[in-house]
């Protein structure tokens, strides 16, 4: 499997609708409680710098794209291995683009260039009715809204930092391409590729003044934490064989496939519309 290129037809990971939110043409929609079934199927999701050392604990940190996007792995098939009856792990970190999920930004021709959205597409979005809670009240963003842009425009925050390190990371020659294999015992095998790694040599041997500079910005750590967190292979591969797919060898080597580019999140950010 080839870490995952844009979808066809050019929507971010997992929405399928996002509208704009405004009183005008919401007054009436609501949002009612749910799970991360929308998250089972993925065996990917993007994450912003101020994620990476606690995802490093669960997951494979890798990089993607020309932006050298961070991603996480979730599963070695088109499958999330971290969720089980719309429940993710609770001993695993959640990462922060899931859990905004249905709201997110999206690109508007106002001046600041993104408005607070909401995925209509998302089941737990009502239309009509009294179910859940409502998003806009006499006019105005409801406390769940506001919430939602508070989480959203942190979240956003992180994404010009995000940027910076992959360019970073790009401008030193650092990321190499990579692909993992896994061979199961009923001689199925599975490949994960399209991704990239910092080669250790290359980042051992940094020119001082660029070692003094990261980390005094806190690259270095990044770095140190997304290496470490290669070794998270084996849980993907452990909780493999706890769905029966027994897996008794896996392998790392270099590949030439280009990296692909999963969707990333904007980079400005605006207030919902009242």
């Amino acid at each position: 499997m080839t870490t995952p290129t844009p979808e066809a037809s050019g929507l971010p990971l997992f929405y399928r609708d996002p509208q704009p939110l405004s009183s005008a043409a919401h007054s009436e929609w609501r949002l009612r409680d749910g799970d991360v079934s929308f998250a089972a199927e993925t065996a990917y999701a993007p994450i912003v710098v101020g994620e990476l050392a606690a995802a490093s604990a669960a997951y494979p940190v890798l990089f993607s794209g020309d932006t050298a996007q961070p991603i996480v792995v979730l599963g070695m098939q088109q499958s999330n291995l971290f969720v089980t009856d719309g429940r993710w792990d609770p001993a695993a970190y959640v990462p922060a683009y899931v859990r905004r999920y249905p709201f997110g930004f999206i690109a508007t021709v106002n001046p600041e260039g993104f408005a607070l959205a909401i995925d209509a597409g998302s089941d737990r979005v009502v239309k009509a009715g009294e179910e859940g809670a409502l998003l806009f009240e006499d006019g105005q963003p409801t406390e769940l809204t506001r919430q939602a842009l508070s989480f959203c425009d942190a979240f956003q925050g992180e994404a010009a930092a995000t940027q910076a390190f992959g360019q970073a990371l790009k401008a030193q020659n650092l990321l190499i391409d990579r692909r993992a294999d896994a061979t199961l015992k009923d001689g199925r095998k599975l490949g994960l590729d399209g991704f990239q790694i910092v080669d250790v040599e290359r980042f051992n041997a940094l020119p001082d003044d660029v070692v003094i500079d990261w980390h005094r910005k806190g690259w270095l750590a990044l770095v140190h934490f997304h290496l470490a967190s290669l070794d998270r292979f084996r849980n993907l591969l452990d909780r493999m064989n706890g769905t029966g797919a027994e897996v008794i060898a896996v392998s790392s080597e270099d590949a030439s496939a280009p990296a692909a580019r999963p969707q990333a999140a904007a980079s400005k950010t605006k207030s919902a519309k009242a």
